[in-house]
């Protein structure tokens, strides 16, 4: 007979130990090493439920038919950017963002778009009453056609899928989720186990389902790393001054890093249908230290304002602060001024930021940064209507990025029609070979 024995293992990364743990040995969290119940045989192996396997079908890759995924645009433009073209039957996507960000207000919006489309849309409510999503739509000004449920085991969920194969399901959160009779909710076999039987249901009814997720105080999706696995898709709100952004950190169905642009109103989340102008709206002209950078993230060519400034260190080590960018790669940046062309950086604390609280991981920013400390240590401005992109290397040269021909073409959108960037793209812009031919074209001289 089988018996139930206890394991230690990470919520964040998914490691075993054999006893509990304070911190963990993987990914060095501290206390998130929790014990789970874990069936085993007598002879101290995992249980498996049955004594033999009938044997597997295997097919050859030139034998399998081809998949033409039926996509549902999602009712909002600038999801249907993220997602790769709107919903996946039978994909499951999995939505983490900050308590209070929008993601319930968001996908009730969704779901109200599926709903009054013809399609039929369950809500799970594990978090909120019905009342409360109620109260929630008529603020948003949707209809009553979504199906409402509070049930919270998983089993019967995933029957529900499979028995109904509604066109969109929607999972508030999947941390109020349980499988086990009396176990608790949001644990990591509970989670785990709940996201594995809803995308096995999901796969088979051909439902698009949609998983809520917590985050960590890191901003980490919360729970075992497993769950970001068996998803299709994997989207993070974010919060970036006054707009929330919808990236895509993991997308089977299209692009990964793609963003979408939203602003929160009384009605809900309004997509934003010019970003670059909404980021650079505040951008004070003529003041030292702020640089427009035509950026890249995922296919979507931005224009935001990095600022830098430069001041006199009272103390030994100087300071570095960085938001918005990489603390790395902006050292690196400030180590080929300092050796490349000599700007004195030594006794100085340098603070970068990104302006608007966008968060950038595109290496086209490198130029921007280098730009904006050189005006800010030599209080030289950069002319109004400019923008730069452009990775820089160890040597100070200016090296390629994706998409140079769609950011110089954003650019001139935006009113910024002066662009410097590296050369070799040919594209329609002021090519530069190094840091020192940018600055002169920037500022005249080097």
């Amino acid at each position: 007979m089988a018996r139930v024995t206890v394991a230690y293992a990470c919520t964040e990364c998914g490691a075993r130990s054999p006893g509990p743990l304070g911190r963990c040995p993987r990914c060095g969290t501290w206390g998130t090493v929790e014990a789970e119940a874990v069936e085993a045989a007598p002879g101290g192996r995992a249980a498996s439920g049955r004594r033999s396997a009938p044997p597997i079908a295997t097919a050859r890759l030139d034998d399998v038919s081809d998949l033409a995924f039926a996509r549902t645009p999602s009712g909002d433009a600038e999801v249907d950017r993220v997602l790769g073209g709107g919903w996946v039957a039978g994909g499951a996507v999995l939505l983490a963002g900050e308590p209070g960000i929008g993601k319930s207000t968001l996908l009730l919006q969704l779901a109200d778009a599926a709903a009054r489309g013809g399609r039929r849309v369950l809500y799970v409510c594990g978090e909120e009453s019905p009342a409360q999503v109620k109260l929630r739509a008529r603020r948003l000004g949707a209809d009553g056609a979504i199906e409402l449920t509070r049930a919270t085991d998983a089993h019967a969920i995933a029957a529900h899928l499979v028995a109904e194969a509604p066109a969109l399901a929607i999972v508030d959160s999947i941390q109020t989720l349980t499988v086990e009779d009396g176990a608790a909710p949001g644990s990591l076999t509970q989670v785990r186990d709940a996201t594995a039987l809803l995308v096995q249901a999901a796969k088979t009814s051909g439902t698009a389902l949609v998983l809520i997720g917590h985050v960590t105080k890191q901003g980490q999706v919360a729970g075992p790393k497993v769950v970001e696995h068996v998803v299709d898709a994997t989207l993070a709100l974010e919060s970036a001054g006054g707009f929330r952004v919808l990236r895509a950190t993991k997308n089977r169905f299209g692009a990964a890093g793609e963003v979408g642009v939203f602003e929160m109103t009384d009605g809900g989340l309004r997509a934003v249908a010019n970003p670059s102008d909404a980021f650079l709206a505040e951008r004070p002209h003529g003041v030292p230290g702020s640089v427009v950078v035509a950026a890249l993230e995922g296919q979507r060519p931005l224009l935001v304002e990095v600022q830098a400034l430069a001041s006199a260190s009272p103390y030994s080590a100087p300071r570095r602060v960085v938001q918005g960018l990489d603390g790395r790669r902006v050292d690196l940046v400030l180590a080929v001024l300092e050796r490349r062309l000599e700007l004195p950086l030594a006794g100085l604390d340098v603070f970068v930021n990104v302006a608007g609280g966008l968060r950038l991981t595109d290496p086209g920013v490198d130029l921007a940064v280098a730009a904006a400390v050189a005006s800010a240590v030599t209080n030289r401005p950069v002319a109004a209507g400019t923008a730069v992109f452009g990775e820089v290397g160890l040597a100070g040269e200016l090296r390629s990025v994706p998409q140079g021909a769609r950011r110089a073409a954003e650019a001139a959108r935006a009113l910024h029609p002066d662009v410097v960037g590296p050369r070799g793209d040919g594209g329609a812009w002021r090519p530069a070979r190094d840091l020192a031919e940018a600055f002169a074209a920037l500022w005249g001289r080097p």
